[in-house]
């Protein structure tokens, strides 16, 4: 249907609000267009099933114990010091509780509620200890907050089956696709801007050291020795970062996109193992960009084998589920805009602060920065008490477990953290006061190691924050 003209009597002055008037009315409507709900049920059910999977996988590894049983002490996010580790079997109990969450989203029972647990016993785990942070872990934390506010339990589920009145045939809201579709693609578009940096398109780093160390897989080791290979991985990746989302969008290009993806995550799997769940994760959450009933395409052949009946989704003769103009409508509305303008303005939250992010770390979580870095640190603290003139060199792993080590070492922020606990922990033996200097030097992408901490500074004293950390040395002179 054509769009209207402009009447008129409207004067030209007038005109161009017209058309802003009239373009948020069309817009409003595309959102609100009903849907089949199949895509959405689809996308329910495989993130229940991942995360049942990650639930089995940190049980089956030891991974409970490892990192939340294990360790004397954790290193928090600012502003959740509150949240710590249940003592001995309840960090089990937690996982089995979020376990059980996980397959109550995966078989739609009681979906808000089982949503609303998972996502709450999720990112309690998550805000336990820095020192565990992987982005995906952020991404499912920002999905399931998303999913407790949407109906995806319509179809293909046990409280679906449960209801008196089937709403499938009703359909979903297009936004609410939109939404998730927004979400997902937001993580590759910020992973290749991130990727636009000297070190990974000039240099091949840190893919030249990674692959250099996965040299030992079966049949292509000998080729990740090439720095050609480096090279071509490294502006492959950006490149296929920065495109994958309009490919996916593209109906005609949408299949082989996918193919493409499925590929890369595969081969990422494959060399970089520490990468974990992320791969498979972004390979079911993108299904969400095929069209809103792609899962009946494997469910009608089934049906017509067991002779039941063919699922179908008829559009109610209203272009809208809601009134455009309802209250609540426009609340929700501009709750997903601004939810979204945040997810957009946190990653570029970087370039508020001086120096390097990938140097200084600052905005550095939270903002797809994946796979750009490659770190390696030692710190050693010295510790003068005010009422010992003496001066005692402490190390970090007195206190924290390899793993943690491994992360805080390079990481100003941890660094901070761990001087926090020598002091406390000082102060306990009665040592009173005491001043806490770093001698921390990293190495990043194969430069040589550089201090890190301005050795001057008694941490001690410096309150963690989010503005600018003075007490971080400059970087490094950047290779020609």
């Amino acid at each position: 249907m054509s769009a209207p003209s402009i009447p008129a009597s409207i004067p030209a002055h007038g005109r161009l609000p017209w058309r802003l008037r009239e373009v948020s009315s069309r817009l409003t409507e595309s959102v609100l267009q009903p849907v089949s709900p199949y895509s959405a049920a689809a996308f329910r059910i495989l993130f229940g099933l991942l995360g049942l999977v990650a639930v089995v996988r940190f049980a089956l590894n030891g991974w409970i114990s490892q990192l939340y049983v294990e360790p004397a002490y954790h290193l928090n996010y600012y502003g959740f010091s509150w949240v710590q580790a249940w003592p001995g079997w309840g960090m089990y109990l937690h996982f089995g509780l979020l376990g059980l969450a996980s397959l109550g989203v995966m078989l739609g029972y009681r979906y808000r509620l089982s949503i609303t647990a998972f996502f709450v016993l999720f990112t309690y785990v998550e805000l336990i200890d820095r020192t565990t942070y992987l982005n995906h872990y952020y991404l499912v934390s920002l999905l399931s907050f998303t999913m407790i506010l949407l109906p995806l339990n319509q179809v293909a589920s046990l409280d679906a089956m449960k209801s008196r009145k089937s709403r499938g045939s009703q359909g979903i809201p297009r936004g609410i696709l939109w939404l998730l579709m927004a979400q997902v693609g937001l993580v590759y578009v910020f992973g290749g801007l991130a990727k636009l940096n000297p070190d990974w398109l000039f240099h091949a780093q840190p893919l030249r050291i990674w692959l250099y160390n996965s040299s030992d897989v079966p049949l292509i080791g000998g080729l990740l020795r090439e720095e050609l290979v480096a090279y071509a991985m490294s502006w492959g990746g950006a490149a296929f970062d920065l495109t994958i989302v309009g490919w996916l969008l593209w109906r005609k290009t949408r299949p082989w996109a996918y193919g493409v993806l499925v590929t890369f995550h595969a081969v990422t799997a494959l060399l970089f193992p520490a990468l974990g769940m992320f791969p498979w994760i972004m390979m079911g959450f993108t299904l969400v960009f095929f069209g809103p009933h792609w899962p009946l395409t494997f469910i009608d052949p089934v049906r017509q084998w067991a002779r039941l009946p063919r699922a179908s989704f008829k559009r109610p003769e209203r272009p809208a589920l809601i009134e455009p103009h309802d209250w609540r409508t426009v609340i929700a509305i501009a709750a997903a805009a601004a939810f979204l303008l945040v997810q957009v303005a946190v990653p570029l939250r970087h370039f508020a602060y001086p120096g390097n992010v990938r140097w200084t770390e600052e905005g550095y979580l939270f903002a797809w920065r994946m796979m750009l870095t490659e770190k390696t640190g030692q710190v050693v603290y010295r510790v003068t008490s005010t009422s010992d003139a003496g001066t005692k060199l402490v190390y970090p792993d007195e206190y924290l477990t390899p793993a943690q080590l491994e992360r805080m070492s390079h990481q100003p922020d941890l660094i901070l953290a761990t001087a926090h606990l020598i002091r406390d922990d000082f102060a306990d033996q009665g040592y009173g006061q005491v001043q806490v200097r770093a001698d921390a030097y990293v190495s990043y992408n194969g430069r040589p190691a550089a201090r890190l901490i301005d050795p001057t500074v008694d941490l001690a004293t410096i309150q963690p924050g989010i503005g600018p950390k003075y007490w971080v040395m400059p970087e490094p002179i950047q290779r020609g």
